[in-house]
């Protein structure tokens, strides 16, 4: 037997390369490279590997653009015209993302624990941080999370599908327990996740077994037609495609596979949980469309029932659960849980229009979520004692929204980009948001789905009270005014021992005329704590305004990335 070498077009796979080689790179840095120079090399390669993708995703596009792209590595990746937008969108955030996890405030530290393997609390972590010792294996991880997202939307066949899932999930769940504050929140919330994507992966590999057991095949193509064909198999295939769609549905959040969104965007570093949000969302949405659009538009009557129930209580559930949460981040994450169901609008409607509209839909609410994540990352709580040397004074980020309230006045030019990133989640006109609503709502229309529509634009309207009361907060509310943070507050919130925020006990022992000690339990205030927007090296400051400049025009000129898009949006067979 003879062994035939695959012929592999390099040239296709330049972005996929160029970000995985610089993480490959990174690992090297790490092991060979003096501790001195190492984060000034690193984040030289954490910059260049974005910069190089959009680079080679430039040059790709004329070619696809003309003859509709190419299959690579034996069908297993395709390269066509929806690959490149969404590779080239997750280079762009991801560039972004790097600018905000790469910053360093006036406290001289970034967001990530001296020593993440370290046991919160203990005296070696304390050590590590009196050192200023930096993890700067956050690079590398980053660039291998963003390197399988690179692949995820671009797999022609499930195995290669589950692979790149895994490439992309398992840095994650090592970034997002290595928050530097609230270390045991930030563990907890790694953790769930781990667990959570675990079982997920489970549901999709069960669901890959069964389609191929039904059609003999991994590639998406002979999977498509062999559904073209009734056979008595028909459930075996229909409770695969199921679970695979279960796997997808999870990486995006989607009700009910939301469990772990708001834990983790909570609990992560506030720049991984931008990069996160934004990236993932994208990367997985786009795997989701290649799946639904060419393996099963054939099973739309069996899909329809799932979809449907799917999006509509993502929707409902994301708006109305946000309406009651406390903490900023929290907000966002189910924010982004209500943003996966109106996509799914755009998939379910299975209209060629929607393709467009999705992946600009993404382009422009990845934007507003690094900018908004940064925003959150540089607002901070300040020690209320009479200290002006940031690195003592300065604590955690400030996610209770009271703690939002009178930004507006202290520090405007940062609320009112925060401002213009929720009302671009809100959708309303002249922002980016809007135009991204109006595409994928008018293409579930156009595909007959027009009471998905209909729940949409109901629950952009329920959801806009939410963004408002933020923006009435900043702007309207003297912070005396605003409602305190209590215990019980702080315990939810993970506040740990060593930021003490709410009152103390002592006993006072006196001595009564008989002679006996009298005990008396007196409440003593906590340290009062103020809200206050802590100084960066200015690269979350360059990164957040270069997305409200994008928000603004997307929302303004939109038609020349919108015509861009619809160019080359369409999938190969």
């Amino acid at each position: 037997m003879s062994f035939t070498a695959p012929e592999i077009a390099w040239g296709a796979l330049t972005p996929v390369v160029v970000m995985l080689g610089a993480a490959v790179l990174g690992v090297l840095v790490e092991a060979f490279v003096p501790e001195r120079a190492r984060r000034g090399t690193q984040l030289v390669l954490a910059f260049a590997a974005p910069v190089g993708a959009i680079i080679a995703v430039a040059a790709l596009w004329s070619g696809v653009a003309e003859d509709g792209g190419t299959d690579v590595l034996g069908g297993s990746l395709v390269v066509d015209g929806p690959t490149l937008v969404l590779q080239g969108v997750i280079a762009v955030l991801t560039l972004l993302s790097v600018l905000v996890i790469a910053d360093r405030t006036a406290t001289g530290e970034d967001a990530f624990a001296p020593t993440a393997a370290s046991v919160p609390g203990s005296d070696y972590e304390e050590v590590a941080r009196r050192r200023g010792l930096t993890q700067t294996e956050v690079y590398p991880l980053v660039l291998f999370a963003a390197g399988g997202m690179l692949i995820f939307p671009a797999t022609a066949d499930l195995l290669t599908l589950f692979v790149a899932l895994e490439v992309l999930s398992l840095p994650l769940y090592l970034l997002t327990g290595m928050a530097r504050r609230r270390r045991l929140l930030s563990q907890e919330a790694s953790l769930k996740y781990f667990l959570l994507g675990a079982f997920a992966s489970a549901l999709m590999i069960f669901g890959v077994a069964l389609v191929y057991g039904y059609s003999g095949s991994l590639r998406f193509s002979e999977i498509a037609q062999a559904t073209a064909t009734p056979s008595g198999l028909d459930s075996l295939l229909l409770v695969g495609t199921v679970l695979v769609l279960a796997g997808l549905l999870f990486k995006v959040g989607a009700v009910p596979f939301h469990m772990w969104t708001p834990d983790v965007y909570q609990g992560a570093p506030t720049p991984i949980t931008g990069f996160m949000a934004a990236c993932t969302k994208v990367a997985a949405f786009g795997a989701l469309l290649r799946f639904y659009y060419t393996v099963v538009p054939g099973l739309q009557w069996d899909l329809d029932a799932v979809m449907w129930t799917v999006a509509i209580a993502t929707m409902v559930v994301g708006t109305v659960v946000a309406l009651v949460q406390t903490d900023i981040k929290r907000v966002l994450a189910y924010s982004s849980i209500a943003h996966a169901g109106f996509v799914l609008t755009g998939i379910v409607a299975l209209e060629g229009s929607g393709i467009s509209a999705v992946l600009f839909y993404l382009l422009v609410y990845g934007v507003a979520t690094v900018g908004a994540f940064g925003v959150v990352w540089l607002v901070r709580e300040r020690s209320g004692a009479d200290d002006d040397d940031p690195r003592t004074s300065v604590l955690g980020e400030a996610t209770h929204l009271s703690q939002w309230a009178g930004l507006g006045r202290t520090h405007p030019g940062l609320a009112a980009v925060f401002a213009l990133f929720l009302l671009s989640f809100a959708g309303i006109p002249l922002t980016a948001g809007f135009i991204g609503k109006f595409a994928v709502f008018s293409a579930a229309v156009d595909g007959g789905a027009w009471p998905l529509a209909l729940v949409g634009v109901l629950s952009s309207a329920a959801a806009a009270f939410f963004y408002v009361r933020i923006i009435v907060l900043m702007y309207f509310t003297d912070p005396a005014e605003a409602p305190a943070v209590t215990a019980a507050d702080d315990e939810a919130a993970g506040a740990s021992p060593a930021e003490p925020v709410s009152p103390v006990e002592e006993i006072d022992v006196a001595v009564a005329p008989d002679g006996s000690a009298v005990a008396t339990l007196v409440a003593v205030p906590a340290p009062t704590t103020t809200t206050t927007v802590v100084p960066s090296e200015g690269l979350a400051v360059v990164a957040i305004g270069v997305c409200a400049i994008l928000t603004v025009v997307l929302g303004v000129f939109p038609t020349p990335v919108l015509d861009l898009i619809g160019d080359v949006a369409q999938f190969l067979p």
